[in-house]
Parts: structure tokens; C-alpha cells; sequence
């Protein structure tokens, strides 16, 4: 992993006009955050920027944009609550260009210390295209720097993230990282390439489809990994083990094989659930009451779904935990969005939370859980980007973090 990158503490912003990448993409309810973790997030590197005399020129992507610029996908609401946290306004630019007119004046106004942020960069739909050329130019032409602290959308080469870096270096302006980007890169990176052991890993989730290049990774570089939520059953089918009604990838049976002899082979450890909690039929909504019966691995009844972790593999997986030194974790360990589903998710969170080890929550449905479980503070780091994280740990080099200039 190329860790040694330029960050905010490698360059002087006196005056210049730094163009700030940030991930805005905040759960919002009729025009409220309901989350304002990602907002937090990027106040260090945004505070350090006005101190240092910067101007400041924010952007960020919101929501999927189907069906074009909208008011809902605005993000106005991003600009009223940072005016709030860092204590002066932060003018919003509401052209749907994003670059128009409006930012270019906006922009040419500044003083030292002033922060703008644009309006949603996938508002003008080149974002995300190959031909974003033009969008990327554009950004570049309204700052001196870049600064990239989008972790969570550092795994797609879009113009605001990775395009507009070239038009930055062709006029010698520097491109680097923020302080959530260079905190990401440290624990994530370390935990991969340079762990303290015993190292484990832990995968949850629903299909096993969606971490085959992680599980593979990992297994080179854990020393344990435990496998859980739906993905699990494919491992213990893949065993010739009955699991009911159960979520089964049924192409990745040989590939499930493969990973346990490829286990076997490296002295590594796969550990599996060792009994299951499972329903009659899905529950709907997803957090309705639900009738449950325990059943150990080699008993499941063909009439059963698998939905949770049973209290004998919450011990193992916990036991396992307390041993280690290093512990990453993406994905849960059951239909947590359920109370009666979320036994097994809070007991390997609580195990990370006690854990004399670095701990490191891949984010996602993971760092969903653990904040909404109440312990987000007893973990080591919680990764802002869920796709990010996950091909980090494949091991894949993100556009977002190669694109900036090595020290």
C-alpha cells in the first residue's frame, strides 16, 4: 500500500484557494441529517485549512441522483450545519452547474479562512462518467490545491475525486490527503500489511459473492478468520452440512471449498458458526416480532432459516477476539436491523469493545451496528467508507489515495 502520501501538514495554504473533497453523503429525513458522523469527520482537516489562512472550497457527492438535480439531494442542509460546528458561515453555492457562474464569483470573493461548499457534484452527471474531463477541469480552475478527504468514495475514479487531481498538477499546485483520508490509510493499511499478531479477521454479511478477493486476501495476511451472517452458510453447505432455507451462494460452493484448504494448507484457522439461531419465514417489516429456535450446525432442520449467530459461536467468535491483538471486522453476524436478530452482532462487538487489541470496524453495516449498539468509542478506528474499506482490504489500490502526491 503506498502509505507515504502528502497530507495538510505538507503544505502552506496561506492565500490559496484549496478545493476539499469531502463525504457528504449524510442520511437525510425530510431535509434533517439524521447522522452527522461524516460531517464530524471532516472538521479537523477543514479547521486546520481556515487556520492556516486557506481558502476553503468544499465538495462532495449526496444520494444516487436518479432522477436529476432535486431539492431533496441539496446539499443545503450539509452547509446550515457546518456554519454551526465551525462557528462562521459557510456560503453555500445552490447552482445545480455546481461550477458555474455562481462558484467562480463565490469563489473570486474570498478572503482568507472563508470555506464555500458547492452544490452536490453529481448534480451535473459527468461526475461519475468517463467523459468527466470538462467537470474535472472545471473544479481544477477554481483552486491552487486539492485535498482529498473522501475515504468513502476514494475506490471510484469520478472527476471530483480522481480527474480533477491531473488539471491540479498540470499547474503545479499540490494534491493530498486530509486528516480522516492519512487516519484510514495508517489503520487500515497497518492492519493489512504490518499487523500486530495474533491477527483476526472477522466477515459477516449476507452473500459470499460480495468479499471473495477479501476472504482471499485476508487469509494470506490473518492468522484467524471467522466467518458469519449469511455468507456462513455457504461454508458449512460447501462441508456437505444441511442449512435449511439458509442464504446459499450455491456457484461459490467450490470456491468455499478451496478457501478451507487453502486454510488448512497455510496453518491458518477458519472458524465457522457452530449453531444457528433461525426462524420460520423472514420477518416484515424487517424489525417485526419474530418466534426463534436454536439449532447446533449438524441439526438444522430443512424447514428453517439461518438468521443469527447461536450463543455457543458467540463464544467462540468472542473467545477468539480475546486472544488477539489486531481485529478487523466488515459485515454483521445476522439480520441485525431485528432485536430478536441482533444477539450475535452486540456479542462480537462487545468482545472488540473488550479486546485488549487494535480494533478496526470496516464500515458499513458494521460501524452501523456498533454506533447504534453504543460502543463506536471503544473501538480503535471506525472506517467512513464501507466499498472503500472492503477493497482495501482485497487489497486494491484506490484511485483516490494513488491520485495524491507522494511525499
Amino acid at each position: 500500500m503506498g502509505l507515504n502520501k502528502k497530507s495538510v501538514d505538507d503544505i502552506n495554504v496561506k492565500g490559496r484557494r484549496v478545493l476539499v473533497r469531502c463525504d457528504f453523503n449524510v442520511p437525510l429525513k425530510n431535509g434533517v441529517i439524521t447522522d452527522e458522523t461524516r460531517i464530524n469527520a471532516a472538521l479537523p482537516t477543514i479547521n486546520k485549512l481556515v487556520k492556516d489562512g486557506g481558502k476553503v472550497i468544499l465538495c462532495s457527492h449526496l444520494g444516487k441522483v436518479k432522477e436529476g438535480p432535486n431539492e431533496k439531494e441539496s446539499l443545503a442542509p450539509v452547509a446550515k450545519k457546518l456554519s454551526e460546528k465551525l462557528g462562521k458561515e459557510v456560503v453555500f453555492v445552490s447552482d445545480y452547474n455546481v461550477t458555474g457562474e455562481a462558484a467562480t464569483k463565490a469563489v473570486a470573493a474570498m478572503k482568507e479562512g472563508d470555506v464555500i461548499l458547492l452544490q452536490n457534484t453529481r448534480f451535473r452527471g459527468s461526475e461519475e462518467t468517463k467523459n468527466g474531463e470538462g467537470f474535472s477541469k472545471e473544479l481544477a480552475d477554481l483552486a491552487d490545491d486539492y485535498v482529498c478527504d473522501a475515504f468513502g468514495s476514494s475506490h471510484r475514479a469520478h472527476a471530483s475525486v480522481e480527474g480533477v487531481t491531473k488539471f491540479i498538477k498540470a499547474k503545479g499546485g499540490n494534491n493530498c490527503v486530509g486528516y480522516l483520508m492519512q487516519k484510514e490509510i495508517e489503520f487500515l493499511g497497518n492492519a493489512v500489511e504490518n499487523p500486530v499478531r495474533p491477527f483476526v479477521a472477522i466477515l459477516g454479511g449476507a452473500k459470499v459473492a460480495d468479499k471473495l478477493a477479501v476472504i482471499d486476501n485476508l487469509l494470506n495476511k490473518c492468522d484467524t478468520l471467522i466467518i458469519g451472517g449469511g455468507m456462513a452458510y455457504t461454508f458449512l453447505k460447501a462441508q456437505g452440512y444441511e442449512i435449511g432455507k439458509s442464504l446459499v451462494d450455491n456457484e461459490k460452493i467450490d470456491y468455499c471449498k478451496d478457501m478451507l484448504e487453502k486454510a488448512k494448507k497455510n496453518g491458518k484457522k477458519i472458524l465457522l458458526p457452530v449453531d444457528s439461531v433461525t426462524i420460520a419465514s423472514f420477518p416484515d417489516p424487517i424489525d417485526a416480532a419474530v418466534e426463534t429456535a436454536t439449532y447446533d450446525y449438524d441439526k438444522m432442520p430443512a424447514d428453517r432459516e439461518g438468521c443469527d449467530i447461536g450463543p455457543k459461536s458467540r463464544k467462540l467468535f468472542a473467545d477468539a477476539v480475546a486472544t488477539a491483538k489486531t481485529v478487523v471486522w466488515n459485515g454483521p453476524m445476522g439480520v441485525f436491523e431485528n432485536p430478536t436478530l441482533a444477539a450475535g452482532t452486540l456479542a462480537v462487538a462487545e468482545a472488540l469493545a473488550k479486546a485488549d487489541a487494535t480494533t478496526i470496524i470496516g464500515g458499513g453495516d458494521s460501524a452501523a451496528a456498533v454506533n447504534q449498539m453504543g460502543l463506536g468509542d471503544k473501538m480503535s478506528h471506525i472506517s467512513t467508507g464501507g466499498g472503500a474499506s472492503l477493497e482495501f482490504l482485497e487489497g486494491k489500490a484506490l484511485p483516490g489515495v494513488v491520485a495524491a502526491d507522494d511525499k
